[in-house]
């Protein structure tokens, strides 16, 4: 696939890393030299400084040769304009486009995007995806990660395996036995910095982080076995009210009226415009480091502590100081890619990469074949993928205990009609079921074989 990136910043580096990973031809446009040196010096892609939303520059980057644009500088109007000039001079068949700013997506001007106007294919809004893995892990605590597929009938949750979960030492054979009809599967398991699929006969260990399958009406009960029975949050302190905060804020106002919101804001205006938009939250001026406005804010009383700003260090001292002064849990918003492999040492219960999300959206249509979503697993070490099983598809027709899946490939979930099926060695994939399947990074291209149209591929 020839894919050309606008922009080479966290983003366009990222997306970039897994595409040239994969032997696909990228091209990346950055105004800055000094990103594109850096770039094409790391990754085994080409490199072209200029303006992404030019013609000329496009031209040179390959626009003319390419299966998809990806734009993601810093200016959505560059973004914007960018997908426009690949589809009116390129014909550039898909076109995916960052857009930051609220105003464009509201309801009203989504015609906008439409093919007679501004033909997007895809928009990505990082305040919208980041702010709804947000609520998603506020209404389930005892998870570290949360993503869902298929109608939002299957859940994969993250769970830190601690020294009381019930469920450690036990092999994940026995586990099936015990639960027979719990409809969750362990598909992945995170131990000393490696992600693999377990075998049956494994055991979960003190310290795994297992990714679990489940049925969405199984998840509370599968996260109490693993010793996870937190309730969802009711008071909840939020530090930083830019535009995420201000989602996750202006979402619980309006979803879980309950929920008892405070806000910490460093700028005195930014404070004053928020306090505007919110109903009941009570929005506090002041830092999030400064242990009187912590106690203001009344931290030691909240439920989970919500690290939203803009600077990792902040994110990560105001969720451990949360924490040392009461808060029962924390949850922070981390940008640099390397401190996730360490927050849990650093006193960090979850976190969210907004980079990881980003690409996540991205890859679903990267993927080739009928895939409908792709979450993206430790800075891109495994994939969860919701693909759509087709008549030519290896997999229909014979029973599951007859497919022999390479290593490293694990099946989490079948949808069917509206209802989610546990895979067992009987059940038979039928063509137009949706099936949830763990993969490890180098396993990618077969999951995407799989579910390709034509038989030449497999």
């Amino acid at each position: 696939m020839k894919v050309v990136i606008c922009g080479a910043g966290q983003v366009g580096y990222g997306i970039a890393e897994r595409l040239a990973a994969e032997q696909n031809d990228v091209s990346v446009i950055d105004s800055s030299p000094k990103l594109i040196n850096a770039i094409g010096d790391q990754l085994d892609v080409r490199g072209f400084v200029g303006h992404g939303a030019h013609p000329d520059v496009l031209a040179q980057a390959g626009a003319r040769e390419a299966d998809m644009i990806v734009a993601v500088t810093l200016y959505d109007e560059v973004n914007m304009v960018a997908c426009q000039v690949a589809h009116s001079l390129f014909n550039v068949p898909t076109k995916v486009a960052r857009v930051r700013a609220q105003s464009y997506l509201t309801g009203q001007y989504r015609s906008l995007f439409s093919r007679e106007n501004m033909p997007i294919d895809v928009i990505i809004s990082p305040e919208i995806e980041v702010g709804e893995m947000v609520l998603r892990r506020l209404s389930l605590p005892g998870a570290v990660e949360t993503v869902r597929f298929a109608e939002d009938q299957v859940v994969v949750v993250g769970i830190m395996c601690e020294e009381d979960c019930p469920v450690v030492d036990t092999p994940l054979r026995q586990l099936t036995e015990l639960f027979p009809d719990l409809g969750a599967v362990v598909v992945g398991i995170y131990r000393n910095n490696k992600l693999f699929v377990p075998k049956s006969s494994d055991s979960i260990m003190v310290g795994d982080l297992a990714y679990v399958v489940a049925r969405r009406d199984q998840v509370r009960r599968t996260l109490g076995i693993f010793g996870h029975e937190e309730p969802e949050a009711n008071r909840v302190v939020i530090a930083g009210g830019g535009n995420i905060g201000l989602y996750v804020a202006k979402a619980l106002e309006n979803r879980q009226t309950s929920t008892k919101v405070k806000m910490i804001e460093a700028s005195r205006e930014r404070a004053v415009s928020v306090a505007d938009e919110l109903k009941r939250s009570v929005i506090l001026h002041g830092s999030a480091l400064d242990q009187n406005i912590l106690n203001e804010a009344d931290v030691g009383e909240a439920d989970t502590m919500v690290a939203l700003t803009n600077e990792d260090e902040v994110n990560i001292l105001a969720s451990v100081m949360a924490k040392k002064l009461g808060c029962r849990r924390n949850l922070s918003l981390l940008n640099n890619p390397s401190y996730p492999a360490f927050a849990n040492a650093l006193g960090i219960d979850a976190f969210i990469n907004p980079r990881a999300v980003t690409i996540s959206r991205i890859l679903q249509h990267v993927r080739r074949g009928r895939i409908r979503g792709v979450h993206s697993l430790q800075n891109g070490a495994a994939e969860i993928v919701e693909a759509e099983a087709l008549d030519t598809s290896p997999l229909v027709g014979r029973p599951l205990r007859d497919i022999d899946l390479p290593s490293g490939i694990r099946i989490g979930a079948v949808y069917r009609q509206g209802k989610v099926l546990t895979p067992n060695g009987e059940l038979q994939i039928q063509a137009q079921d949706r099936i949830v399947i763990f993969a490890v990074a180098s396993r990618v291209r077969q999951v995407e074989q799989m579910f390709r149209v034509s038989l030449e591929f497999f």
